[in-house]
């Protein structure tokens, strides 16, 4: 027990908690089979990363959840760790580099380049981690893990091998993102999409033999570089414009070539001409439908985004955008372009590169999903489950329509593919069935020398979806190992954003599934629930701006986390984005709304100096320590009803809690605590303070306990002052402080603390009169007077309630005095009605009727004419047609407000 300081310094109390923290082990993880195990996996930060406000929300709600689980008592693994982020950290490097010495990586070689690469890894790759520390993140920092490391790359080419050996994994040329500035493919997830403004080009394609009086058909398109890549023309093949020419040829304009006109269902007969221009090699959909009907796969653009000789002398080495002017302009010149549109689309940018990403075949490695029906059926059968349950729609329409996924990487930086070629053969010649021309393990081959290695790595994706299972020590544990496998997998909940459902979150599922166990084809529900990663997945939104915005530096609405934590405190940032995050969906992010944090926490110090303040500290070291020194035959209505709203709250919590709703906890114990405790409680028993021994000593338990409860259903969000104040106020003297102690539940109190609800009842009904006379008040401009007059009508028991609280509803409502109106005419006082009878407001002694007239009647004239303005533009007809919609629809809100406030202005001006 000590005193609290005057004044609540966030900084301070932060640093010294989470160094008392790390030093008493707190966050230690141990396989304690007494105890019902919970593990999180970190969603491993990019080793490049800095701390941004998507990493706040997501690390918050983690810690959230594993503090809660070990005040539940349970043995709680938190495993942090970084990816090595494969195109981003090689692009950091390669321009670190390059702005250092002019070299490429290719001046350097493979091995020094990767030695450069380690060098950055070294220097900054813990920063985020420590940034994570000083937001209270209480992981097992000893089992801090990278997706470098020796063991996990061994579980990753393990995992590759697996696959491969079992039918997953083939080398093929397929359609992929490809990146010209990074000269790699991309997964979409490496894909911004931007708003582009350019051109709808409408050109002739002349066709071979004239049909009647149509001698060509008009193709419209985006993009006239890749014409040169053309193969056939497409319709639908049930347009009536075109259905009869399927199987007649055009000219395709240069290089001329005679191509054919296909018909294929694809084709948007509404979209443009309906005619379709079919370039197979340089767009995803051209490819498909290339597919489909075996045309010819002509690559006109190469891996440096310029065309090459197939696209003719006159294009050869000529950057794409340039070649798309030029190709225009020579339609134009040949008479074959009819218009140029402008037309705004939107357009795929390397997230890395920051360069429109070009549609490419490519010979890749590609995966195909293993489990994706038993992936499917663990989250249809609960499994599995989301929470909010509606991202599992998401996830199912996902695999439903999933598709192989490539997952080599033409970098340097990363898993390099454990696939060996023989030597003196070309790529084309190779078997791939055949051992003795391609090797693929761990190991490598026994002979070296005469192998080459692939050069390509694995997508940084195809190494964290092992996260749960390689951190365990999967796929060959120790002894030790295969104990915390057996304790802590499946992991009990994955935190993370709706936007990597698909790259990471499904993936990690399928490769547990497939991968956890022996190799299995058919698996039950009981097997599957053993091979899961997680059993639960925490679904949070992305936070945006208050426009609605992604937040990015260059728009300048992306705050630094630590300079909030250094105005707000970490606590105060917790407590303020939680609250303002709905389950699932976007977070609108401003300052302002951190603020209530920082207030909350605050009131929370405040109110635990009153409490040391306002009488002797007793024995607070137990729960029943305090229960002992509550004696229920000393309660009031008071006493009752903040018990009663406290065992209410730790049950509201709890349900929070157990169904993740995470923004609606912090609104619970906001309310609870600042509105029942402090702005009711509080000053309900101020006057008990100042009476009796035995009344006030039972009214400081009372709020002993109240506090304790607090603390303990707090604790999670705001950790570190929490653990101050309950030292503070003697709580369960030992280190470290609510970590190690017993929660207690609502139906813990239930059991020890009895309640009168005829005693809350009463209370509540006070509660709803005094906000009644608060609202009375402020109807006539009286909130901020206290020398209000009210009467009021009641009878019986309703009247003795009044009667026995009037000091109090004068103090709470601010009022002068507050008399029964007897026998006194109400006719022309304002009155409202509340559960215990009728208010009335005594205007005449209140307030100078003749001057608030006066103000009234000024205030009406003013209303009138801004609703007859309202109504005058709403009965333009010119306005309202004209005007944008949204402009339209806020004049009648606006008039709709304005009529309501005139209107309720006239009844008051009527009453006086």
């Amino acid at each position: 027990m000590s005193e609290i300081s005057k004044a609540y310094e966030p900084k301070e109390v932060e640093q010294r908690w989470y160094a008392n923290w790390l030093e008493a082990g707190c966050f230690k993880a141990v396989a304690d089979a007494e105890r019902e195990p919970y593990a999180i996996m970190i969603p491993p930060p990019n080793v490049t990363g800095m701390l941004h406000m998507g990493h706040v929300l997501d690390n918050t709600l983690q810690d959230i959840f594993v503090r809660r689980a070990r005040l539940e008592g349970k043995a709680v693994l938190w495993q942090p760790g970084t990816d090595h982020a494969g195109i981003a950290t090689q692009t950091k490097v390669e321009k670190q580099i390059r702005e250092a010495t002019g070299q490429t990586k290719y001046d350097l070689g493979r091995e020094a380049f990767l030695d450069k690469v380690w060098e950055f890894r070294e220097q900054s790759g813990g920063v985020i981690l420590n940034q994570l520390q000083k937001l209270g993140a209480s992981c097992d920092w000893d089992r801090t893990s990278f997706t470098l490391d020796e063991d996990y790359s061994k579980a990753v080419l393990d995992a590759f091998v697996k696959f491969y050996k079992r039918g997953y994994i083939y080398r093929g040329k397929r359609m992929v993102n490809w990146c010209p500035a990074t000269h790699t493919a991309l997964s979409d997830e490496e894909v911004n999409m931007k708003p582009q403004n350019g051109f709808f080009y409408k050109m002739r394609y002349e066709l071979v033999e004239a049909d009647g009086e149509r001698t060509h058909l008009e193709i419209s398109t985006t993009r006239p570089e890749t014409l040169m890549g053309d193969s056939a023309v497409a319709v639908h093949p049930e347009d009536e414009r075109y259905k009869h020419l399927i199987g007649k040829t055009v000219w395709r304009p240069f290089p001329k070539a005679e191509i054919p006109i296909i018909g294929d269902e694809y084709v948007d007969r509404e979209f443009g001409t309906g005619c379709l221009k079919v370039t197979p090699a340089h767009d995803k959909n051209d490819f498909e439908i290339g597919q489909r009907h075996n045309l010819e796969m002509i690559e006109v653009i190469d891996a440096q985004g310029k065309l090459n000789e197939l696209a003719g002398e006159e294009f050869n080495g000529m950057d794409r955008f340039k070649a798309r002017k030029v190709a225009a302009q020579k339609l134009e010149d040949m008479g074959l372009l009819i218009e140029r549109e402008p037309y705004e689309n939107t357009v795929g940018f390397s997230e890395r590169g920051d360069v429109p990403i070009e549609p490419r075949l490519s010979e890749q490695w590609f995966l195909k999903y293993p489990k994706v029906e038993e992936a499917k059926r663990a989250v249809e059968n609960g499994t599995i489950k989301f929470h909010p349950d509606r991202w599992k729609k998401t996830y199912l329409h996902w695999l439903n329509g999933i598709q192989d996924w490539c997952i080599s990487r033409q970098l340097w930086w990363g898993h390099r593919i454990p696939v060996w070629y023989k030597k003196g053969f070309e790529r084309t010649e190779l078997d791939f069935e055949n051992p003795e021309h391609v090797h693929v393990s761990v190991e490598g081959p026994a002979d070296p020398e005469n192998w080459e290695q692939e050069e390509d790595v694995l997508d940084t994706w195809a190494s964290s979806y092992l996260w749960p299972m390689a951190n365990l020590g999967w796929p060959e544990p120790t002894a030790e190992q295969q104990k915390e496998l057996d304790f802590w997998y499946p992991t009990s909940t994955l935190v993370t954003g709706f936007d990597i459902i698909f790259f990471w979150v499904a993936r990690m599922i399928m490769a547990g599934i497939e991968l956890y166990g022996e190799d299995a084809k058919d698996l039950s529900d009981e097997e599957i629930a053993k091979r899961i990663p997680f059993k639960n997945i925490f679904i949070h939104g992305l936070i945006r701006d208050e426009k609605g915005r992604k937040m990015s530096k260059s728009l300048g609405n992306s705050p630094d986390p630590l300079d909030l934590i250094a105005k707000y405190g970490a606590d105060g940032l917790r407590f303020g984005i939680c609250n303002i995050a709905p389950s699932g969906s976007d977070i609108l992010f401003s300052e302002e709304r951190i603020q209530i944090g920082r207030n909350f926490c605050n009131k929370l110090w405040n109110a635990v100096r009153f409490r040391q303040m306002s009488g002797p500290m007793a024995d607070n070291s137990s729960f029943e320590a305090i229960i002992s020194r509550i004696h229920s035959d000393l309660f009031d209505d008071y006493d009752h009803w903040i018990l009663g709203r406290l065992q209410q709250v730790t049950a509201d919590v709890e349900k929070c809690f157990a169904n993740y709703e995470i923004s609606p906890l912090t609104h619970q114990i906001y309310a609870f605590f600042w509105g029942d405790f402090c702005d009711w409680y509080v000053e309900a028993s101020k006057g008990k303070l100042k009476g009796s021994e035995e009344l006030r000593d039972n009214c400081l338990a009372i709020q002993d306990l109240v506090i304790r409860q607090v603390l303990q259903l707090a604790n999670p969000i705001i950790p570190h002052i929490t653990e101050e104040l309950w030292k503070g106020l003697g709580y369960d003297e030992v280190v470290p402080y609510i970590q190690n102690t017993t929660l207690t539940t609502a139906l813990t109190l239930e059991e020890r603390v009895s309640v009168d609800f005829d005693s809350i009842e009463r209370v509540t009904q006070l509660q709803e009169l005094i906000s009644q006379a608060r609202a009375l008040k402020a109807q006539y401009n009286l909130a901020s007077k206290r020398d209000v007059a009210v009467f009021y009508g009641a009878e019986g028991a309703a009247a003795a309630v009044i009667a026995d609280n009037a000091s109090l509803i004068q103090t709470l409502a601010g009022l002068g005095t507050l008399d029964a109106i007897g026998d006194k005419s109400s006719d022309g006082l304002p009155a409202v009605v509340t559960p215990l009878g009728s208010l009335y407001l005594d205007l005449s002694s209140s307030i100078d009727v003749e001057a608030e007239k006066a103000r009234l009647t000024k205030e009406l004239e003013k209303l009138n004419k801004l609703v007859a303005v309202g109504e005058n533009k709403l009965k333009n007809p010119k306005f309202v047609e004209s005007a944008p919609a949204k402009v339209v629809e806020g004049a009648r809100k606006q008039l709709a407000e304005t009529t309501e406030k005139r209107d309720e202005t006239l009844r008051i001006l009527e009453s006086l």
